[in-house]
């Protein structure tokens, strides 16, 4: 009966939840664009090849091709390589690829624009030093306990050793 509890508590996290719901979206957008692909973009595609419908081409792998469509060679299980339907399944990925980019793109964005709009007493005002594990200033160059060369807020990620010299 504790795995029951403990699968409930697990199911009932926001995360889960979250990442369900994503999943249903994400399968619906998904036929969104298979749609998109196959009904808008592959038609005039297929035209300019004349006038077929571009997942119908195929490529026999014997001489003489004595097959009139795609059904037909199906039907008699014809040795065939259905690159159309390739090609499509591959537009189908790019877009959806594209977009999944763009989203992830926005929300990177909008936590950076709220990062920076986070108010002054918000942001932390110490750091731990990472030799003696004691509070200093933010802006503290140097450890007030231990005397240690700190890391400057930096992106760089270097740190000094306490002659002086870069670390690692």
């Amino acid at each position: 009966m504790k795995w029951i509890k403990e699968f409930k508590e697990f199911a009932m996290r926001g995360n889960v939840i979250d990442l369900a719901v994503g999943v249903i979206i994400g399968g619906a957008f998904g036929k969104i664009t298979t749609s998109l692909v196959n009904d808008i973009i592959m038609p005039p595609i297929g035209l300019l090849l004349g006038g077929s419908n571009f997942k119908d081409l195929y490529l026999y792998l014997g001489w003489n091709n004595p097959y009139a469509s795609l059904a037909e060679a199906k039907d008699n299980s014809a040795p065939i390589i259905t690159y159309g339907q390739f090609i499509s399944t591959v537009l189908d990925f790019i877009i959806v690829a594209f977009c999944i980019f763009l989203i992830v793109k926005g929300t990177n964005t909008l936590r950076r624009f709220r990062q920076d709009d986070q108010p002054a007493s918000e942001k932390p005002k110490d750091k731990e030093c990472p030799y003696c594990l004691s509070k200093v200033p933010v802006k503290a160059t140097r450890c007030a306990f231990c005397t240690s060369h700190l890391e400057p807020e930096q992106k760089s990620g270097m740190m000094t050793d306490t002659d002086g010299t870069v670390k690692g």
